[in-house]
């Protein structure tokens, strides 16, 4: 199927063949009919992605900061490569949908019914329920597709909160400003537009306002004087886009004492304290499309809002949009300025160029069934296969899979057949770049593909069990990335068919710093040491907020399981000896908020007499090592900060060695993984060591939360 996509680092706009994205629960999947190029937000990422590192840096300076925290832990090569890796990542441009629900995924909308959606500009879509909305019988699709915009004029309007009769300014007449003057006049409200673009102020005068033309030199603080009776405006809303700061100052200067202002649009925000504090005028910013926006729990999970409580979330404001065309009480139809067809897209985007576009509207008109059916995207011919190759099909495309996994896997010498995500853009993308023969979101058809020897699975943490399952029953080989699984019903699983398959299939998970180049020889160092030795290991992690999938534990696991997991492994490999033991304790509560379990201790104890503690703590500074490793045993202390300097004290035979930039041991953990499969041997931590971690990792969990 065809998707518009955007090239952050160059700007440029591509219209790429990918495959149909796979549906998932309390999610619709939509063949499009039309969608809206939004001119104000697409011409601002494409912009945005023209520009260069200098400018892109200006524009955001709270990303300038993170970059040199960064450069001070992890070092300046690893910096770059992960800053051009984020700058790589394609982006899906267009919010504005309108299509037929294909598959409903067990939600009350009905298949076949004609929704609104903020879906991609894409012939099929996957859009979570609570941002989609049905369109009445009487709303054609082109009116349908201004939905979602004008949620986000209502949004502003809501916030303004105007009653019948006041007086409102609209500061830029560009698609959201015109129809926030339609949702003012059906609100019974005197509105006055202003813009630079007569042709704009014109429409506003079609639609009931009266306008201030700055083409001209009308003054907008005299002409909103004069329309406000001398009283001053109740109102401003601002929907222009300007680095300037005179929107706002303007809107103050207009408005009447305790009158208010709301920010639709971006512009510049240095407040002047005296324009705001005589007339105690209120300033607000609104946030897209209503309440809901940008939360997880409404618009991944589909958990809505009580009426009673929020009577307007984002899909309610959808609705009500829609209400309102359908009375005829706006009218989209003067706001189209352009239509094209979804082949020319690139051309539509020239429009863009054009000051005076509105409506730039995409049509669509692709045989439903074979867009539903096209799960596999051919990237080039597939090679023919040795038989001690080792064959790789990849589940997941994500910023580390892509940016670490697969380039790792790739040196190593693995045969790279089929990349998979459930979207299928980022397959596309990297399987593109790191020369995939196919690109999928059909995780079948990649495990019935008997050229696959090998699965690499690196996608949400929940997903890991069930998918190595899938894999281990299919008699591939299996890479996944930590944790393995989240709970001991996953785990028992998980040996059922490992057992059932009698040892044939490798299951390897990427417990990568073990076969960093420091922890290997440290463990070289540590061999001739027969006594018990104790180790502190400290992993300054850093905040994550609370709501992040990684924190749920049925999603993530939490930061236990699906992280500290790492130098469980890690200190079991050093110790070398069984795990006999753990004690766990973490944060309580702080002010009668809970502490998420990321700031804990935990202590290993082993079967040789060794013991250790991890300090996993999300709490510290970024300018303290991110990780270090000490180990104290024959009378020395081996000491590793941040997997780029080790230092001996009192070691025999041994001071320092420091390595240019980190590592972490991911090309070495993948390159034995391969090295295994291709020389027939076992893998590289035997199954009994892997199934001992992740039964450890959970029990930890699961006291820590007790």
């Amino acid at each position: 199927m065809k998707q518009i996509l955007q090239n952050i680092a160059n700007g440029e706009t591509q219209l790429v063949d990918v495959p149909c994205p796979q549906n998932k629960v309390g999610q619709l999947l939509i063949t499009t009919q039309k969608s809206l190029v939004s001119v104000g937000t697409e011409r601002m990422l494409i912009d945005f992605g023209k520009s260069n590192f200098i400018e892109k840096a200006r524009s955001q300076p709270d990303k300038v900061k993170m970059v040199l925290d960064k450069v001070k832990t992890d070092g300046l090569m690893p910096t770059i490569d992960a800053v051009r890796s984020k700058l790589d990542q394609p982006l899906p441009l267009g919010y504005c949908n309108v299509g037929i629900v294909q598959d409903n995924s067990g939600t009350s909308f009905q298949v076949g019914t004609r929704v609104v959606s903020n879906g991609n500009h894409a012939e099929v879509v996957r859009v979570p329920k609570n941002l989609c909305a049905e369109i009445p019988d009487n709303v054609d699709d082109e009116s349908a597709a201004f939905t979602v915009l004008a949620a986000i004029a209502m949004q502003g309007v809501r916030i303004a909160n105007p009653t019948i009769g006041e007086t409102v300014v609209v500061t830029g007449l560009g698609l959201i400003g015109l129809i926030t003057v339609q949702l003012l006049k059906a609100n019974g409200c005197r509105v006055l537009g202003i813009d630079f673009d007569s042709t704009k102020c014109s429409m506003a005068r079609e639609f009931g306002a009266e306008t201030v033309d700055l083409s001209i030199g009308e003054d907008p603080i005299a002409k909103a004087n004069a329309f406000s009776r001398g009283n001053g405006v109740d109102a401003v809303i601002i929907t222009a886009s300007t680095k300037s700061n005179e929107p706002v100052s303007n809107g103050a200067n207009m408005c009447r004492k305790r009158g208010r202002i709301v920010l639709v649009g971006v512009v510049g925000l240095e407040l002047s304290r005296a324009d705001f504090y005589e007339k105690e005028i209120s300033f607000q910013v609104s946030c897209s499309y209503g309440p809901g926006r940008y939360d997880s729990e409404y618009e991944d999970k589909g958990n809505d809002y009580p009426i009673g409580f929020v009577r307007w979330t984002e899909q309610r404001n959808f609705e009500a949009v829609l209400d309102l065309m359908s009375s005829g009480a706006i009218d989209m139809k003067p706001l189209i300025s352009h239509r094209f067809e979804i082949e020319n897209a690139i051309e539509a985007y020239k429009c863009l160029d054009d000051k005076s576009s509105l409506g730039i509207l995409l049509n669509y008109s692709s045989n439903t069934e074979q867009l539903l059916e096209t799960k596999v995207v051919n990237i080039r011919n597939a090679d023919n296969y040795a038989e001690k190759d080792a064959v790789c099909g990849f589940v997941g495309g994500g910023n580390y899979a892509s940016r670490v996994l697969i380039p790792a896997f790739k040196n190593a010498g693995a045969k790279l057949d089929t990349l998979l995500t459930s979207g299928g853009v980022s397959a596309v993308h990297h399987g593109k770049k790191n020369n995939f023969a196919n690109a999928s979101t059909d995780l079948e058809q990649l495990l019935n593909n008997n050229a696959i020897n090998t699965v690499v699975i690196a996608t949400q943490h929940n997903l890991h069990a069930e998918q190595v399952i899938q894999a281990i029953n299919k008699g591939k080989n299996v890479f996944v990335e930590k944790p393995l699984a989240l709970t001991h019903a996953e785990l028992d699983a998980i040996q059922t068919a490992y057992d059932a398959q009698n040892g044939k299939c490798r299951v390897m998970v990427g417990y990568n710093r073990r076969f960093a180049p420091h922890v290997v020889k440290m463990k070289a160092l540590l061999g001739n040491i027969a006594e018990p030795k104790s180790f502190i290991m400290t992993m300054n992690a850093g905040a994550i907020p609370a709501d992040h999938w990684t924190q749920d534990p049925s999603v993530g696991g939490g930061r236990i399981i699906g992280e500290a997991c790492h130098y469980i492994d890690l200190m079991r490999f050093l110790a070398g000896s069984e795990i006999t033991g753990f004690s766990a304790t973490c944060m309580g509560k702080a002010d009668g908020v809970d502490i998420t379990e990321d700031k804990a201790s935990i202590t290993l104890t082993f079967k040789d007499g060794s013991f250790g503690t991890i300090h996993y703590l999300a709490n510290g500074g970024k300018a303290f090592a991110k990780e270090r490793i000490e180990v104290f045993a024959n009378n020395g202390v081996l000491q590793l900060d941040n997997f780029r300097k080790l230092t001996g004290f009192d070691w025999k035979g041994f001071k320092k060695d420091k390595l240019m930039s980190q590592d972490k041991g991911q090309a070495n953990c993948s390159k034995v993984f391969i090295e295994s499969i291709e020389k027939g041997q076992s893998s590289p931590i035997s199954f009994e060591e892997i199934m001992e971690v992740a039964r450890c990792s959970v029990d930890i969990a699961e006291s820590l939360r007790k």
